[in-house]
């Protein structure tokens, strides 16, 4: 297959690069300064079965440039939330041109404004669970090895998931794809925002009695919008939703929390959040209003209110921004429960 993939971050580098080195030919879209980089080092691929490098990857800076290489099978979408907008208006120019396009963006929101530009039968929903450290410019590690999934309901899918299988990457396809991102969503939201606004790793947010009841009623919302939805939970690759959902909704928060406080420990250890990352990187930008926001939209449109998600989406787009102080947020709990009251 001939596959244009946007952006060469983590996700992009590391699907990419293991379609690329199962034999697909592969072109990465980036920056030119990016482009520089990635020509010169080569990607770095570090996979359960040792370390890869793609020593001559073909990078191109303008979607013009890569067309002109010929035409592609599969465009993969592996860029943030908050870049989907200069994502449209690259594409629009060239919509008749592109091919149908998987995207592996988190969020719910990203496939239906894709296909309001490229019609709907043109977008695959896509997802990763495994996870997937970045050491620098186009070199990755893969940190915690689950899988990816794909909605199978596009005629492409078939191929690709095939193709991807291929690379490794333990793809597996989902009849539902909106339940497969919906479940993903409250995977992402785990100990995501409150990790930014408390500066607290993941286990220690469970491991607070009043942040961890903060927590649940922020899944619960989600919940209660897919179920209002009709959207069914379903298991992830290597990753079981379904018993999450049901620990969530039945069991008490004396049996969920240590499981919760071990689960969330040991599958980030040490690292920090995405959120978080951004946050404290100093980027200006976060992903959150295309998580907790999406969520709050989507309560709306049913008749629903989803607070809490509201409060993580306010609190970290105002710590964002500059508006909010991170140091009054920082270890202190109290603050961030008081709001919601």
């Amino acid at each position: 297959m001939r596959i244009l993939v946007f952006g060469a971050g983590a996700i992009g580098t590391y699907i990419g690069g293991s379609l690329s080195l199962a034999g697909e030919e592969v072109v990465f879209l980036e920056r030119p300064e990016v482009q520089q980089v990635l020509i010169k080092t080569g990607l770095k691929l570090g996979l359960a079965d040792g370390e890869k490098t793609v020593s001559q990857p073909i990078v191109v800076t303008s979607l013009k440039e890569a067309f002109e290489t010929g035409r592609f099978d599969l465009a993969v979408l592996a860029i943030k939330g908050f870049d989907t907008a200069g994502f449209l208006e690259i594409i629009k120019p060239e919509k008749n041109s592109m091919p149908p396009v998987l995207c592996f963006q988190n969020g719910v929101e990203n496939e239906p404004e894709i296909a309001a530009v490229l019609g709907e039968g043109r977008v695959i929903r896509g997802t990763v669970t495994t996870a997937i450290g970045r050491r620098g410019l186009g070199d990755i590690k893969v940190e915690r090895f689950r899988g990816t999934g794909i909605e199978m309901s596009n005629p492409a899918s078939d191929a690709v998931l095939a193709a991807c299988n291929r690379a490794g990457l333990g793809m597996l396809g989902f009849d539902n794809g909106p339940a497969m991102k919906w479940s993903k969503m409250l995977t992402n939201l785990m100990a995501n925002a409150t990790s930014a606004i408390l500066n607290w790793l993941p286990a220690n947010v469970y491991a607070h009695p009043g942040i961890f009841k903060l927590e649940r009623r922020q899944l619960l919302e989600v919940l209660a919008v897919m179920d209002t939805n009709h959207i069914p939970v379903v298991d992830l690759p290597g990753t079981p939703v379904k018993l999450l959902a049901f620990a969530l909704r039945y069991l008490p928060d004396f049996v969920v929390r240590p499981l919760l406080v071990k689960a969330v420990g040991g599958g980030r250890g040490a690292k920090m959040p995405s959120f978080h990352i951004d946050l404290y990187q100093g980027r200006g930008q976060s992903e959150v209003d295309w998580l907790n926001g999406a969520v709050v939209r989507a309560a709306e449109k049913v008749g629903l209110k989803a607070p809490v998600n509201q409060l993580l989406n306010d609190t970290l787009t105002r710590l964002t921004t500059g508006e909010w102080k991170k140091e009054e947020f920082a270890n202190n709990p109290e603050k961030l429960l008081a709001m919601l009251s």
